[in-house]
């Protein structure tokens, strides 16, 4: 964690040119009892704001070498220029013009970060002022823990007049704001500890910078409590509190604060309370509420900028409210690329896709964000083939994907078996050097199991840092998809072994190896435990597994015993299972049962009719069988289409039986010709017992 020292009295030393080495911030140790006692006010320029950049001051117009800083200054040449004359001329030893080239050098597209530190540490008479300048300025720089070295350096410092350097309340809400920005709570407890010897702690400035920081710390009982005890309150505490507990997901404790504010104290609400209020109805799924504080809005007349338009539009779409969002969204005078992006995402999840891609394709600019929702929304509706789609086009336009659209893409290859694309994704990831993280290295391990690679799935597995449970589920199934019910079992106790704990899903996974592997023992077993040991209630999909285990193995009487004790209406699949395992065990007298149950809960699926039929016909009850064929036209059931896919160089091509839309159909039915010679030859494909038996995988 990092920490700072602070020197002692004795060893304090007058700093005349930054360090030539590199630092590390790690050597640094936390010492608040050697803290400066009071020192002398500085001069009254001392707490010009760092924005006045008053080119009409007398003092600038009486010294025109200072206007040249805007008017000519293009490059650090001649900023040394400008300060040559400073010097030639005796103006350098002005406290307030040396402090103004400072702040140019600081903070000036033209100036230069590094320079600016040399010019401070050569100040003569060192001001809080100038180095609360080169502060905000590191803090804002792709290097921000460098302020606290600045810091440890500026309680060093010693004028050439003996005059020791004190930080003041403009130089704590700096480094408490660089606390937050780290997330350094223990260094910012540090840096508290200094506020309160230096008596700054009833200081508006610093007590909202103490609150942000908290909040950001997520330390959301210590901001509270700091705020309730403390004397000074503005409309920036309570904002810094309602916002807080709002981005934290914690909407009760955001909407408390809002009305004690309302009840117990003199300040108004403005537009960056109500971003919290509303975000606070977000949390809560609550648009009844969300709702009333639109409307308390509108009634305070208050300025509905587009932060806070945004807020009331995600509050809309995320709860389900998606007409009154569309009627926010084209009354907005201004559209920011959140506000198109909230429209598409919440269009996409509302399952009007369709909508969303008419809104995508009219936004006026997009980076990474709207493309991400956009191809995960094609995922999630299972339209992997125009994800891909999208993701070339966003190749095409030069747009940087990042690791969320890596894992959306992964899903989109997982859907349609697209084992070489997901392959080009995995090398674009390893090429572009995208952080494996737990997400995307999940997604490679379920793409590469669905896509028939268990190994590679396996590797991946393995190289991936900090396996959650997420990714011990992706493996399990994948094992379980690949009937690897042994290794499957293995994974599922290390996953237990290691304090992992398992959700639905990684009990389906289990529970379909063991039904694969015929591991009746250990599915009774693990089924068992779901329910006592991690306290999860079965869901329909584990008694299909289970009932399938069991069929499976013969166990048909134990099978319907839990399909009738289970506690929530088997559905289609359910029976389905006990159907399968009636007709492969031939127990005639079940099996019309569930088929007959499978008819009622859905009359138009063909394929039912179809098995029952061979199930007939393989006992030899043809009249049976005819009767459930006559039953099928009377319905007007038809068989469904069989539809496959294939992947070749990247692309996914997808077939009904007898298509001919492909342009090399003709070339494709002769192969399938010859093919199916090759196998009469080698035996592997028998004749039909009677025009009765259907295939039972359609299709084929």
């Amino acid at each position: 964690m990092l920490s700072l020292f602070i020197l002692s009295p004795g060893k304090r030393c007058r700093i005349n040119k930054p360090f030539s080495s590199p630092f590390n911030l790690r050597q640094f140790h936390l010492h608040t009892f050697s803290l400066l006692p009071k020192r002398n006010k500085l001069k009254k320029h001392s707490n010009i704001s760092a924005n006045n950049w008053n080119t009409t001051h007398k003092f600038v117009l009486s010294n025109p070498t200072l206007s040249l800083l805007e008017s000519k200054c293009k490059s650090l040449i001649h900023l040394k220029q400008i300060q040559s004359q400073m010097i030639a001329t005796g103006l350098s030893s002005d406290g307030l013009a040396y402090s103004r080239l400072v702040t140019f050098c600081a903070l000036s597209p033209m100036g230069d970060l590094d320079y600016s530190k040399r010019l401070l540490f050569a100040m003569r008479n060192p001001n809080a002022f100038s180095w609360n300048i080169v502060i905000r300025a590191v803090s804002e720089s792709e290097t921000p823990s460098e302020v606290f070295v600045l810091y440890r350096q500026m309680l060093a410092v010693v004028s050439h007049s003996g005059v020791c350097l004190r930080p003041d309340n403009y130089t704590f809400p700096l480094l408490f704001k660089t606390c937050a920005r780290l997330s350094l709570s223990r260094l910012g407890y540090g840096i508290l500890v200094h506020v309160l010897k230096m008596k700054y702690d009833g200081d508006i400035f610093v007590h909202n910078s103490l609150i942000h920081f908290l909040v950001s710390c997520r330390e959301l009982e210590a901001a509270n409590k700091v705020f309730d005890e403390s004397c000074v309150r503005d409309l920036v505490s309570w904002n810094c509190l309602i916002n807080g507990y709002a981005r934290s997901g914690r909407g009760k404790e955001a909407l408390r604060v809002f009305r004690e504010m309302e009840r117990g104290s003199d300040v108004a609400p403005d537009e960056v309370t109500m971003i919290g209020v509303v975000t606070a109805c977000t949390n809560l799924e609550d648009s009844n509420l969300g709702h009333e504080f639109h409307r308390y809005i509108i009634d305070r007349r208050l300025n509905m900028t587009v932060p806070l338009t945004n807020a009331l539009l995600d509050m809309y779409v995320k709860c389900g409210d998606l007409e009154e969002a569309k009627e926010l969204f084209e009354k907005m005078e201004e559209k920011t690329m959140v506000s198109w992006t909230t429209m598409v995402a919440g269009c996409a999840k509302s399952g009007q896709l369709d909508l969303a891609r008419k809104l995508f394709d009219e936004m006026p600019e997009k980076d990474v964000v709207p493309w991400n929702a956009m191809i995960s929304a094609c995922v999630q509706s299972h339209r992997a083939k125009e994800a891909l789609s999208l993701f070339h086009e966003m190749q095409e336009l030069n747009i940087e994907p990042d690791e969320v659209t890596m894992v959306s893409c992964l899903s989109a290859c997982s859907q349609l078996g697209a084992l070489d694309v997901g392959i080009w994704i995995h090398h674009y990831i390893e090429k572009h050097n995208l952080f494996l993280n737990v997400a995307l290295g999940t997604a490679l391990v379920d793409m590469y199991a669905k896509c028939g690679n268990i190994k590679k799935a396996i590797q991946v597995f393995h190289e991936i840092p900090g396996r959650n449970a997420l990714t011990f589920t992706a493996m399990i199934g994948g094992l379980a998809l690949h009937g690897d019910a042994k290794h499957a079992l293995s994974c599922f106790l290390e996953m237990i072994d290691s304090g992992l704990v398992p959700d639905e899903v990684t009990f389906l996974g289990i529970l379909t190896a063991c039904c694969h592997g015929g591991l009746v023992e250990d599915g009774r077993r693990i089924f068992s435990q779901m329910s006592s040991k991690f306290k999860i209630s079965p869901k329909i999909k584990h008694y299909s597994c289970m009932i399938d285990l069991l069929g499976r193995a013969g166990l048909l009487k134990e099978a319907i015993e839990l399909l009738e004790s289970m506690p929530i209406e088997a559905d289609a699949v359910v029976w389905g299972a006990m159907f399968f395992a009636c007709r492969m065990h031939k127990n005639i007298e079940l099996g019309e049962r569930a088929a007959m149950r499978l008819l009622e809960l859905d009359p138009s699926d063909s394929g039912i009719y179809v098995l029952l039929a061979n199930m007939y016909v393989e006992r030899n009850m043809w009249e049976k069988a005819g009767e459930v064929r006559k039953m099928m036209r009377e319905r007007g059931v038809d068989k469904t289409p069989g539809c496959s896919s294939i992947e070749v160089d990247g692309n996914v091509y997808e077939f009904i039986v007898r298509d001919k839309s492909h342009s090399r159909s003709k070339e494709i039915y002769e192969s399938l010709v010859q093919l199916s010679k090759e196998m009469k030859v080698f035996e592997c494909v028998s004749d039909m017992k009677d025009d009765f038996l259907f295939a039972s995988e359609v299709g084929r």
